[in-house]
């Protein structure tokens, strides 16, 4: 079980780790979150949590509300950081990067990713993502349903997450 300290270190050093190229896999939906009937319909637009819903986002990192879970502290046996991020729709993270490269499991929902330079891509349940080291992206909910990722964050060792600004109005809906 995390323990309070251990969640709150994951929180500070790592939250909002996100982004990058799809594939696909299914998650594992074996832990129920407890949500009223009010939260659930409200927040997650029919949205089925498998992790606790989690900690709000700093507003300096994110442009809407996202949520982070943390679920596997880093240490320097594993090296690794990982948890769940809940976009609500619209939510995105700012520009980013990760020393150590960065992987994206889609647990629920549909958003989009991008790499600098490249189209916008959309993520939906089942897919992965992987975003190679120190390469500027961001993710997050599409604007009518909302997200929820597992993200893996390896080689700690190199560091977490460098952010950036956030990510232009323009910038985002410019997919369509």
């Amino acid at each position: 079980m995390i323990t309070k300290k251990l969640t709150l270190l994951v929180v500070v050093l790592a939250f909002g780790l996100h982004s990058c190229t799809p594939s696909q896999p299914e998650s594992d939906s074996s832990a129920q979150t407890e949500l009223t009937e009010a939260e659930a319909s409200a927040d997650n637009k029919e949205l089925d949590f498998i992790f606790p819903k989690g900690q709000k986002g700093p507003d300096k990192n994110f442009t809407g509300n996202a949520y982070n879970y943390g679920l596997v502290s880093m240490d320097s046996t594993y090296t690794t950081l990982v948890g769940n991020v809940y976009f609500e729709p619209g939510a995105r993270s700012n520009w980013h990067t990760h020393p150590g490269g960065q992987i994206l499991i889609i647990t629920d929902g549909q958003g989009y990713h991008q790499i600098e330079g490249e189209p916008i891509q959309i993520l939906k349940k089942g897919d992965v993502a992987k975003c190679p080291p120190n390469t500027r992206h961001w993710h997050g909910a599409s604007p009518e349903v909302g997200m929820q990722q597992m993200y893996i964050v390896p080689n700690t060792e190199k560091g977490v997450v460098d952010w950036m600004e956030a990510v232009t109005d323009e910038q985002y809906n410019s997919k369509k």
